[in-house]
């Protein structure tokens, strides 16, 4: 292992530690300093791999989670305290205790490491890379998951390992950049793998995993730029239905979205006139409309989109609920009380609903930060040519929210092999390539239309067969090289 020499004094290396983490934050958007992120997590590596014991290991680990996800989810605050009426002390507490659970994923990794990995060579590298991958795939799932800051996610293009997304998906990208990190300080041909392993995600980008399926069709994504609390006003709700119809007359398209909630109330509630001017509207192009609403009744009700226009109306309703933003954990009633978020208690869409058939494609809708989910995002695949993302971030006003979340699904484009249409209250739409491209956007907090085409795709990424898959049957393989019985040397 190459030798650095770092500070003696315990407390000393905690702090490099949580500088370590709040500097990993810039791996991801808005900076998206890609390559940062493996000096990032092998500068972590180093400081584990030079603790004296697993109690070191632990904290040192620990420290740099808690910076990480203070830095990097900040905007937990902004909903809960700004938006959210929650008071601000407990809002911040709230916060530091979700960011110090988070922190237990990096931790748990440190400490596996420090009592289980083999502590020197190329083995040490790959131990401390499958444990950072899996730990990230666990925050993925467990107590319905948060896998924002996934560590691949900051290898978006043009990142040179980009091209292992639709073949390995975000946590496979994990892995590697975090391996790429450790090899450059346990092994002196390091550099040498990390360049084959740049060389070959190159090979990988130009490897067509899907074709164009039709005609490109024409598309309007609204961004209606309603402030978060105005939303669910009565006052304000006429105003906001005409300035969606304003803004959808001006801007005429075969396939038109509108946010999240932009129909606030339940769509059975709507004003007869303003639907079917909506659905006439959609219709003027042989077209249709994909609006966010609400449906069910007061008893039971889901977070939807539904579709007006030439087609028969379809819906599709949330499955992936937030946790406090969309239901209500139990034991935590008393928590929420203390909020003033409005329909707090959805029920659950179905887990496999039918992509929507519109504008004469199938369209795969999710809603919010749904498409965090790369394993749930692939479920309509390969019948799916499209997919839309609706959202309303204005929850987390100006913060690294939005940013965030546009990487997250310029990944998910480039998962699957399909365009990605992302149509946000406050920011930020856009338009994005199948190849994970951005070939539009729209400033945020700005109202307006984004226009342009969009070419639907078919066929599948070896991601889009298989999801995590892939990643677990990498996992398996880095586990079986690591324990082998015959020793070898790079």
């Amino acid at each position: 292992m190459r030798t650095l020499r770092l500070p003696d004094h315990p407390a000393l290396r905690y702090a490099l530690s949580g500088l370590l983490g709040a500097l990993g934050v810039a791996c991801f958007a808005p900076l998206e300093a890609f390559w940062l992120a493996p000096l990032i997590w092998g500068g972590l590596y180093v400081l584990l791999r030079q603790a004296p014991n697993v109690r070191q290991a632990t904290l040192l680990a620990y420290c740099f989670g808690l910076a990480f996800f203070l830095g990097g989810v900040s905007w937990i605050f902004v909903s809960l305290s700004v938006f959210g009426g929650m008071p601000a002390w407990l809002a911040g507490t709230a916060t530091l205790l979700f960011c110090a659970a988070m922190a237990l994923y990096p931790a748990l990794a440190g400490a596996l490491f420090r009592r289980f990995a083999p502590q020197d060579g190329w083995r040490s590298a790959l131990a401390f890379a499958l444990l950072i991958a899996t730990v990230d795939w666990l925050r993925g799932w467990f107590l319905t998951g948060f896998p924002w800051l996934t560590v691949g996610y900051s290898q978006t293009p043009p990142s040179p390992l980009a091209g292992f997304a639709p073949v390995l998906g975000v946590h496979g990208l994990s892995f590697l950049v975090v391996l790429c990190g450790t090899l450059l300080f346990a092994s002196r041909r390091g550099w040498l793998i990390v360049l084959i392993l740049c060389c070959l995600s190159q090979g990988l980008r130009q490897i067509e995993w899907t074709a164009p399926d039709g005609e490109p069709i024409s598309v309007a994504l609204i961004q209606g730029n309603i402030p978060q609390e105005m939303k669910f006003r009565p006052e304000a709700f006429f105003a906001s239905l005409d300035l969606y119809q304003q803004l959808m007359s001006q801007h005429p398209a075969q396939l038109t979205l509108l946010p999240e909630t932009a129909f606030p109330i339940f769509i059975d509630q709507m004003p007869p006139d303003y639907l079917a001017a909506f659905a006439q509207l959609a219709r003027r192009q042989h077209g249709d409309l994909i609006v966010g609403t609400l449906t069910g009744d007061p008893e039971r009700y889901f977070n939807s989109a539904i579709s007006l226009g030439s087609a028969p109306s379809q819906r599709y309703s949330k499955h992936h609920l937030v946790p406090f933003g969309e239901f209500i954990p139990p034991g935590f009633a008393w928590f929420m009380a203390q909020a003033n978020i409005p329909a707090s208690s959805f029920s659950r869409g179905p887990a496999r609903q039918a992509p929507l058939q519109v504008a004469g494609r199938s369209v795969a809708v999710d809603i919010c930060y749904e498409d965090v989910f790369g394993d749930e995002i692939i479920r309509p695949l390969p019948a799916a040519g499209i997919l839309a993302n609706l959202s309303n971030t204005a929850w987390f006003g100006d913060s690294l929210a939005q940013p965030q979340h546009l990487q997250i699904a310029r990944l998910r484009a480039l998962e699957t092999g399909r365009p990605m249409l992302r149509a946000t209250n406050t920011g930020m739409t856009a338009i994005i390539r199948h190849n994970g491209e951005i070939d539009a956007r729209l400033p945020a907090f700005k109202t307006g239309v984004l226009s342009g085409q969009v070419q639907a795709r078919q066929g599948s990424t070896p991601y889009g067969r298989w999801g995590d898959g892939a990643f677990l049957a990498l996992l398996g393989a880095g586990i079986g090289l690591l324990y082998r019985r015959r020793d070898s040397k790079i």
